[in-house]
């Protein structure tokens, strides 16, 4: 009779065994130009009703389960420090019960709450990722961005070393010194 195969995390404590992985990602979700969509009355793009459920059910995630919290449904030029302040509390009760995060966020502000993320940890370490990432362009457009960085970021989550981390475009950034170019229209990290 064949052994169940078992697989190991490369560098946290984690076992998978048999077929089906499973690994609890939670998901924080703040708004931003991901979660945008068209206003037919104005003509504006706006944070209405929220698209990540739609966006989540077309990606194929064997094996992950999601624990999914709505923070605030933001611009992320409209957050205060307070919104930054709740994000960082939902991730902090989420790390009790979740092997990684991914917080779903606004660009404009994207790097102010993964600092403060860094700055609150960096006493007590992270014993996991959180991966922060958003779009350019809405989810609702033909030509988004959001499917590509929500796959790379839930990806991250199961594999990076604990710590804070941008994740979009490809790239992966670590906290601290991670900043959005406008120019480019992406992430860069000052500390290269």
């Amino acid at each position: 009779m064949p052994s169940t195969p078992v697989f190991r995390h490369p560098h946290r404590d984690i076992t998978f065994r048999g077929p089906v992985m499973t690994f609890k990602l939670g998901i924080v979700s703040t708004g931003g130009t991901i979660e945008k969509t068209y206003c037919a009355l104005n003509g504006a793009l706006i944070n209405g009703s929220s698209v990540l459920d739609v966006l989540l059910s077309g990606l194929e995630l064997p094996g992950v389960e999601i624990h999914r919290r709505s923070v605030c449904n933001l611009d992320s030029l409209d957050m205060v420090e307070q919104d930054h302040e709740r994000i960082v509390g939902e991730v902090h009760e989420l790390i009790q019960t979740v092997d990684g995060i991914v917080v779903v966020h606004g660009t404009d502000r994207l790097s102010v709450t993964g600092e403060l993320l860094f700055r609150r940890h960096a006493e007590e370490s992270l014993p996991l990722p959180v991966i922060l990432t958003g779009a350019m362009r809405p989810y609702e457009l033909r030509t988004s961005d959001a499917s590509q960085n929500m796959t790379e970021a839930i990806l991250a989550a199961q594999w990076l070393d604990p710590g804070v981390y941008c994740v979009m475009h490809s790239q992966v950034l670590s906290f601290p010194g991670v900043e959005k170019d406008p120019g480019l229209g992406t992430f860069i990290s000052r500390t290269r």
